[in-house]
């Protein structure tokens, strides 16, 4: 006991968090059971449909390779949007050097807003929210992303830039 409890003054926690008890409202246990079980029962389905997603992803069949763009309408330090496999959202292919093209899914892995090359600092910029991607393996360097982004697998061939699938993301 407090010398404060022996003066029948209130203990320091109860003038800093004042409860008037006739007020309070009590929950009875079979109360809480009923509130309980809805959103444990939603949170498993819910767990239940990402694991869902994820083997239905894992078990897509991987796309046919694709023309892209001619190797010379893509100057270096160039980029372009592409789609693949049709209808997918928005990829984005850029030339690094003469011999080097990466491509990568264009949604930012933070909040999907666009993601936009800075070549000459080897960057891949989210203006949104000041994300940043290393542009040579699309893994993040800097702001809240903290997954890599997609990347589009590439060829060259007969002097077009060829999509041959696409890489997972590992986090």
């Amino acid at each position: 006991m407090t010398p404060a409890d022996r003066d029948g003054a209130q203990p320091l926690w109860r003038r800093d968090f004042p409860i008037d008890w006739p007020e309070a409202q009590w929950v009875a246990r079979r109360e809480f059971v009923k509130f309980l079980m809805p959103v444990s029962l939603a949170f498993a389905v819910g767990q239940l449909w990402l694991v869902w997603r994820g083997w239905r992803r894992a078990s897509a069949p991987v796309p046919a390779a694709a023309r892209i763009a001619r190797v010379s309408d893509v100057a270096v330090g160039g980029a372009l949007l592409f789609e693949y496999p049709a209808g997918s959202p928005s990829r984005l292919l850029v030339r690094v050097d003469d011999a080097t093209f990466v491509a990568y899914e264009q949604q930012c892995t933070h909040l999907t807003c666009p993601v936009l090359p800075a070549v000459e600092r080897g960057e891949l910029v989210c203006p949104c929210h000041h994300g940043v991607f290393e542009l040579r393996t699309g893994r993040p360097i800097a702001g809240p992303p903290r997954r890599p982004l997609a990347r589009v697998a590439l060829d060259v061939r007969d002097g077009w830039v060829v999509a041959t699938g696409i890489e997972a993301r590992t986090a």
